[in-house]
C-alpha cells in the first residue's frame, strides 16, 4: 500500500473496531467473515457508490472514510488477511508446496519449500513490535495467550498448523520468534508414500500385516523427518471396527475410522486444572481401545504406554530417535525408565530421516527393527532388522523374508498351518499396493476404501486385477 492508503488502512481498522464493540461475537469463522465485512462496508464511502446503512452514517453526520473502488478492494483483502487470516504469513500458509514457515526476529520470513529446500522470502515485520504483536495475537485466537511471565506458546491454528512461538526479547535474544509446521487437511495416503519412494511396497504390506493384526509400533525419527505422516498414511491398514484412542499436545493424527476418541493434553491455566500425556493414558485403559496413539512419547507417559501393550493394547506413537539403538536407550533411561526386560513389548520401530540426495530433499524410511526381547547373555535388547535402505540405488531392501520374528507371530494370529504363508499374503498384498500406483489412486480416502474392502471380501473388494 502506498502511504496515503497505510494511513486510509489505519482510519478504517480504528473504525472497525470500535464499531466491533457494539456487535454479537461472532461463533464461526464465516461470521467473523460476514462481521468484518458489514463493519468494512459502514466505515468508508466508495466514490460515486452507496454501501449498506452508511448514507444514514453520513446523514447522521458520522464520519466515513473516503476511498476508491481500486482503494476498497486493496484495503478490503488486509482487512480479511489480518482480521481473519495469519496477518503477512497469509500467502505462504496458503501454499501447499511449503512445509515449514520460521521467522528469527525481523530477519525476514523464511520458508521449507517441498522442492527447493529453504528459501528466504521478502515478507518482513518491520519492526519488533509488529512481530510481537503478531504472535501475542495469534496465542489470544487459539486460546494459548503470551506474555513476558510465560513467553513461550506451543499450539494449532485452525486450519492445523502447528506453531511454535517464543514471545519477547528476554530469552530471544535476537527477538521474538516463530515456527510454523503446516498440516495436510487430508492426509498423505500409503500409495502416495510409495510413489514419493517414502517406503516401497513391501514396506508397506509389512505395516499392513502388523497393524491389522494389533501389533505394537513406534515411528521413530529426528524432526521434520515424516513421522506423524507415515503414522497418519498407515492407520487404514488398521480395521473399520477398531476402537481408536489418541492422546496429543497438539491435534495432529487423524485415524479414519469412526469410533476414535481424540484427547488434547491441557497445559494452560492453574496446575489443579492441567491435564498431561500421562493422566490421559491412565484413562485410556479403562476405555477399552484396541488401539492407542500417542501423538509423541517425551517422558513417564511411557511407562503407561508400555503398561498399555502388556494389556494386550497395540500402542503406535512417534518417537524422537534417528536409530534403535538410541530408541532403545531413550526408552530404558530417564525419564521414560522402561524396564529392559518390558522392551519386547513393542513389536518394531520405523526409523525415519529427511536427507539430501543428488540435491533434493527426501525423506525415507531408512530401517525397520524388529523387539525380540532381552538377553541377560547379550547384555541387552536383541533386535533384527527386517527392512534397510540402500543410499546409493534409493531402494528398499526386505531383509526379513522367511526370517521375521514378527510377521511368524502374525501367521500363528492368522492359524496358519504354515508359517511360510504369511510371506505369501505379504506379496500378494504388496501386488495390491504396487497396483494403486500403477492406477495412480493416491487419493487417501480411495485408498482407505481399497483397503477395507480387502479385508471385508479379499480380492473381490479389490476394483481391479492382481
Amino acid at each position: 500500500m502506498t502511504e496515503g492508503e497505510q494511513k486510509k488502512y489505519g482510519q478504517i481498522m480504528d473504525s472497525i473496531l470500535e464499531k466491533a464493540a457494539d456487535e454479537i461475537v461472532p461463533e464461526t469463522e464465516e461470521q467473523l467473515k460476514k462481521l468484518m465485512m458489514k463493519l468494512l462496508n459502514d466505515s468508508v464511502h466508495i466514490e460515486g457508490k452507496i454501501l449498506s446503512t452508511n448514507f444514514l452514517d453520513k446523514l447522521l453526520g458520522e464520519k466515513l472514510v473516503d476511498i476508491t473502488s481500486e482503494e476498497y478492494d486493496k484495503i478490503s483483502y488486509y482487512v480479511e488477511r489480518n482480521i481473519s487470516g495469519q496477518g503477512a504469513i497469509e500467502p505462504v500458509i496458503r501454499d501447499p508446496y511449503l512445509e515449514d514457515i520460521h521467522s528469527i526476529g525481523v530477519s525476514g520470513v523464511y520458508v521449507v519449500h517441498k522442492i527447493l529446500g529453504m528459501l528466504h522470502t521478502n515478507i518482513t515485520f518491520g519492526t519488533q513490535d509488529n512481530l510481537s504483536h503478531w504472535i501475542h495475537t495469534i496465542g489470544e485466537r487459539i486460546g494459548r495467550p503470551v506474555s513476558d511471565a510465560r513467553p513461550i506458546m506451543d499450539g494449532t491454528l485452525p486450519d492445523g498448523t502447528r506453531i511454535n512461538a517464543i514471545y519477547s526479547t528476554d530469552i530471544s535474544r535476537k527477538g521474538s520468534s516463530f515456527t510454523l509446521r503446516k498440516f495436510m487437511e487430508i492426509p498423505a495416503s500409503i500409495s502416495q508414500l510409495i510413489k514419493w519412494g517414502s517406503i516401497d511396497a513391501n514396506l508397506a504390506s509389512y505395516l499392513w500385516l502388523l497393524l491389522e493384526n494389533q501389533m505394537s509400533i513406534f515411528f521413530s525419527g529426528e524432526t521434520a523427518s515424516g513421522k506423524t505422516t507415515m503414522l497418519n498414511a498407515a492407520l487404514p491398514f488398521i480395521s473399520r471396527k477398531a476402537k481408536m484412542y489418541s492422546v496429543e499436545n497438539t491435534a495432529e493424527v487423524s485415524p479414519p475410522q469412526a469410533a476414535w476418541q481424540q484427547l488434547i493434553t491441557r497445559e494452560e491455566g492453574p496446575k489443579e486444572s492441567q491435564v498431561d500425556t500421562f493422566t490421559l493414558l491412565k484413562v485410556a485403559l479403562r476405555s477399552r481401545p484396541n488401539y492407542i496413539i500417542v501423538g509423541e512419547i517425551r517422558g513417564e507417559e511411557g511407562a503407561v504406554a508400555f503398561q498399555a501393550m502388556q494389556t494386550g493394547h497395540a500402542v503406535l506413537a512417534t518417537f524422537h530417535a534417528s536409530s534403535v539403538k538410541k530408541l532403545i536407550q531413550r526408552l530404558t533411561g530417564e525419564p521414560i525408565n522402561i524396564p529392559p526386560t518390558f522392551a519386547d513389548n513393542l513389536n518394531a520401530a520405523l526409523i525415519l530421516q529427511a536427507i539430501y540426495r543428488k540435491g533434493k530433499f527426501l525423506r525415507r524410511c531408512t530401517s525397520v527393527e524388529e523387539i525380540e526381547g532381552y538377553l541377560e547373555e547379550a547384555g541387552g535388547v536383541i533386535t533384527r532388522a527386517v527392512f534397510e535402505w540402500d543410499f546409493t540405488l534409493d531402494k528398499h531392501r526386505f531383509r526379513g523374508m522367511n526370517n521375521s520374528f514378527i510377521l511368524d507371530k502374525v501367521a500363528i494370529r492368522l492359524g496358519y498351518d504354515d508359517k511360510r504363508m504369511v510371506y505369501d499374503e505379504l506379496s500378494l498384498r504388496a501386488k495390491i499396493l504396487n497396483r494403486l500406483v500403477e492406477e495412480n489412486i493416491l487419493d487417501y480416502y480411495k485408498v482407505r476404501d481399497i483397503i477395507w474392502n480387502y479385508q471385508a471380501k479379499g480380492l473381490d473388494g479389490i476394483p481391479f486385477e492382481v
